[in-house]
């Protein structure tokens, strides 16, 4: 069945978390990043902004295209999301499985296409399997001790990403011009570390470096182990001569990378130019 035979879609007015107050004990601000459940921050409660209630679905029409979450709480939604509201009763589980649904249909969007026209298109299962309301999630659990973390991130040094990275374009290749084949095809999206699909490449990027995605998905970045092609959506990121890069280094820096991607949250490409010029702050010694 089609999304709309499911749920009835909202599409909010025009909102802008830049022009709201932020207050950490007001109401979450849901915006079209992927992290976090897409909640930006805590605003302050405006009468004559809508009020969205908990147990909405949003749907990000642009930026992180169909990265759908259930919110947990009540809420303000940016524009160009779509929020959903189920036609029938339905449980936590029923609604992250249909999430976990809209989200696989992703990979449709990648060069910038929005989903505003399609979204209501989108087919989902007509049944729920069994194992989504049987299923029991354990929770997560650690042995690292927390309180003995010294992360004092006020004593970090900013660098410009050109001063630490030698910097790549990645290059077109229409799906006419693909032949299947065993090498990694980068794309810009957001899962699978940026795998598109396996293909044959005569051209190949060598690992041990960071992709970064500048457009679809900006901002999403990933540790590549193995040589691949990289769509003109991403950029490629290797360690300058004068420090050595490992994926342990590589996951710590894509940690850091991907905190500056809400600057790019509403259409906004972070080209190779502008990537260049983002400073980025990391643990360095003092003067």
């Amino acid at each position: 069945m089609k999304l709309n035979d499911l749920f009835y879609i909202e599409y909010p007015k025009t909102l802008i978390f830049s022009d709201m107050t932020i207050n950490k004990n007001g109401i979450n601000f849901v915006s079209s990043q992927d992290k976090n459940n897409s909640v930006v921050a805590k605003v302050e409660e405006c009468e004559d902004i809508k009020r969205y209630p908990a147990g909405v679905i949003t749907v990000p029409l642009k930026g992180s295209v169909l990265m759908a979450h259930v919110q947990p709480e009540p809420c303000y939604i940016a524009h160009q999301i779509a929020v959903l509201s189920p036609k029938r009763p339905m449980t936590k589980q029923e609604k992250l499985y249909y999430c976990m649904c809209i989200r696989k249909n992703a990979y449709r969007f990648n060069y910038g296409r929005q989903a505003d026209r399609t979204l209501k298109d989108i087919i989902l299962p007509d049944a729920i399997p069994e194992w989504v309301m049987t299923s029991k999630v354990k929770p997560l659990s650690t042995s690292i001790n927390k309180s003995n973390w010294i992360f004092d991130t006020k004593k970090w040094i900013g660098y410009t990403m050109d001063a630490l990275f030698r910097f790549e374009k990645g290059k077109r290749l229409t799906k006419e011009a693909m032949i299947p084949g065993n090498t990694n095809f980068l794309g810009a999206i957001s899962e699978n570390n940026g795998v598109r699909e396996k293909i044959t490449a005569d051209y190949i990027w060598q690992p041990n470096c960071i992709t970064v995605n500048y457009n679809g998905s900006v901002g999403e970045a990933f540790y590549q182990s193995e040589p691949f092609w990289a769509s003109d959506d991403v950029n490629i990121l290797y360690a300058k001569n004068f420090w050595e890069m490992n994926k342990y280094i590589a996951m710590f820096l894509i940690t850091v990378i991907k905190a500056n991607k809400y600057r790019f949250g509403y259409g906004r490409k972070w080209t190779i130019e502008k990537m260049k010029e983002t400073i980025i702050k990391l643990p360095g010694m003092e003067d």
